[in-house]
């Protein structure tokens, strides 16, 4: 039975009928309830007093539930509450003031008034309103149900988590012991934002992201990591401790920026949980867990919460290096540095209906199975992140058309030097022009990014950012032609070909991958990121390599593929990498450009 779009039981629905049916007034309605369950204000106006009266002296009212895992409502079960509460007793907490910033349909309340003898206060603060009636209704059956147990004084606030004041609660209990619990919302701001969602706060770019960082994604963030920053803000100079069910990401997030921060935090503990078990979803959670008011620390222990006797990992900042396992940086952590060569991102556009294509029988195709006819000059061949499977790779399935050589170039070019190639994309200029993306604002049009000379670079080396695969590629030409790499992969760009296969064996050689599974983490949605393979620093790599171990390995390359890469150029690599005046080096010499690779597209080059 539902009230109010809120379960009810018979049990709860019964006594409110038998308590209310002879009571007039708000305020005596609410000294009833107060006295039954400690619940101040259960209603806040007379006409939910009035209306909830109605409802239930007549038939039962049902209502359908509505889904609400869009917006990342993922209620906690009633079980993994309690276990979450009995794990905080177990570890000496014994709070006076419960506060659960988005308390849903209560469960964690209610574990609390399960687990805990001595509280004083509970604060929830929930914005969709069935679910504060649900709590209330809940908290009701409970007292029903055990009506020795001590009742605390209760406030469920229907209200916006990003309005409410939690500060005021900090200042009113500076003296008590303070349990901030609760599973926020599993979603981020731009989610809730197509979704016209109130429930956001004023101010989205909160880390302060800036420019072309903020425009393609990293003004993006977690609801969750959100509000754990806003407990911390408010708690942390409150005795007790904190204890939120977020994604894994959330809790990585919280522990970086804690360098910066410099929250009274200590015991940093991640404790995973079984997801698909627990709310029948994919995404990698646990239970983040601190103690507030103390030293600041910034590193994180890890458990499994089912099964915590034994830590399994230990991840955070040792001095001024962010690792995801303290335990392998130890043995990798001498090449952890700068590259001497600098990672780029492959090309977006953001248009792949029209901008990828297949060759089909002579024939281009693109994304809506239309055969079209191109000049052959702006087209490359073109590798996403599920086509580096092989160590060295000189074909491509896909293609697409490249419009500029660097960001913000001119476009106007192509209709001049390449009319069947404008006429195909003046005609699609529509899906152009509906790119979300703020990137391509007042750009030329047909314009792209992730371009420059280290796209044209006739040898790469590349990776995928998406797959967990700690192996790199050497990229070959077609057809005599420089393959480029989508914004999924990341790549060094070379003109010679013994330079890209040296760093192609440094690269995958077992002291780097020790070093990357030391520095990712293994369910972020990109292993791997442009900051993250900054920090190898080839140069160290190749000082400790044996001549002989490359050798073996170019011979093997060698032998495979069909190729003959010699080792005599491995001292002029060594004085490539060697820092000038302090300063990082360009991969690319600025004299050798792509118009020295050979091809046919001559009119592109000038």
């Amino acid at each position: 039975m539902k009230i109010f779009e809120a379960n009810i039981t018979h049990q709860v629905s019964d006594f409110l009928r038998n308590e209310l049916y002879k009571t007039t007034t708000l305020q005596s309605a609410n000294e009833k309830i107060l006295n039954a369950c400690g619940i101040k204000n259960f209603f806040v106006y007379v006409k939910e007093f009035e209306a909830l009266k109605e409802i239930i002296s007549s038939a039962e009212y049902l209502v359908e539930e509505p889904d609400r895992t869009e917006y990342g409502d993922f209620q906690t079960n009633a079980d993994l509450a309690n276990k979450v509460a009995k794990f905080l007793k177990q570890g000496s907490s014994n709070p006076k003031i419960i506060v659960e910033p988005t308390c849903g349909k209560g469960n964690f309340i209610l574990a609390c008034l399960n687990t805990f003898n001595r509280i004083e206060k509970i604060y929830g603060v929930e914005i969709y309103k069935p679910y504060v009636w649900e709590t209330k209704f809940n908290i009701l059956q409970f007292f029903i149900d055990n009506p020795e147990v001590r009742k605390p004084e209760i406030e469920i606030n229907h209200f916006n988590v990003f309005d409410f004041d939690f500060s005021k609660i900090a200042k009113g209990h500076s003296e008590d012991e303070i349990l901030v619990i609760g599973n926020p919302p599993w979603v981020t701001n731009s989610k809730l934002s197509s979704l016209e969602s109130s429930n956001l706060p004023s101010k989205s770019n909160f880390k302060n992201h800036s420019g072309l960082d903020a425009m393609t994604g990293k003004g993006n963030f977690d609801i969750g990591e959100y509000i754990t920053l806003m407990m911390f803000d408010a708690f942390q100079n409150s005795k007790g401790y904190i204890a939120f069910l977020v994604k894994n990401s959330v809790i990585k997030n919280v522990v970086y920026d804690q360098q910066q921060r410099n929250y009274k935090i200590s015991n940093l503990q991640k404790l995973t949980i079984d997801s698909k078990k627990e709310f029948n979803v994919s995404v990698e959670a646990a239970l983040l867990f601190c103690k507030l008011n103390e030293s600041p620390e910034f590193v994180c222990n890890e458990f499994n919460f089912y099964n915590h006797a034994k830590m399994v990992n230990q991840f955070g900042w040792v001095k001024d290096k962010f690792v995801s396992s303290i335990g392998l940086y130890k043995h990798s952590n001498d090449i952890d540095g700068l590259s001497p060569f600098e990672w780029r991102q492959g090309i977006k556009h953001d248009c792949s209906s029209i901008m990828e294509l297949d060759r089909v029988n002579g024939h281009f195709v693109n994304g809506l199975q239309q055969e079209i006819n191109l000049e052959e000059d702006l087209v490359f061949g073109v590798l996403k992140s599920s086509d580096l499977k092989q160590t060295v790779i000189n074909k491509t399935r896909k293609f697409t058309i490249i419009t500029q050589k660097k960001v913000g170039q001119d476009t106007s070019f192509i209709k001049k030097d390449f009319p069947k190639t404008f006429n195909y994309l003046h005609k699609n200029k529509e899906q152009f022009d509906l790119r979300k993306s703020s990137i391509y604002n007042n750009k030329p049009d047909y314009s792209i990014f992730g371009i420059g000379d280290y796209s044209f670079a006739p040898y790469k080396i590349t990776i995928s950012g998406l797959y967990k695969n700690y192996f790199f590629n050497l990229v070959l030409p077609q057809n005599g032609k420089p393959i480029m790499l989508d914004d999924t992969c990341y790549l060094l760009g070379f003109n010679k070909l013994e330079f890209a296969a040296y760093t192609l064996i440094l690269l995958n050689s077992d002291k780097s991958k020790e070093f990357l599974h030391a520095i990712t983490f293994s369910d972020a949605k990109r292993t791997f990121t442009k900051d993250i393979l900054m920090r190898i620093d080839i140069l160290k790599l190749a000082l400790q390599s044996s001549g002989l171990k490359i050798q073996e390995e170019l011979d093997a390359i060698n032998e495979q593929f069909s190729l003959n890469i010699k080792l005599d150029k491995w001292n002029e690599f060594i004085e490539t990498m060697v820092p000038i005046n302090s300063k990082q080096l360009t991969l690319l010499e600025p004299e050798v450009k792509y118009k020295k690779v050979k091809t046919n597209s001559s009119k592109f080059n000038n």
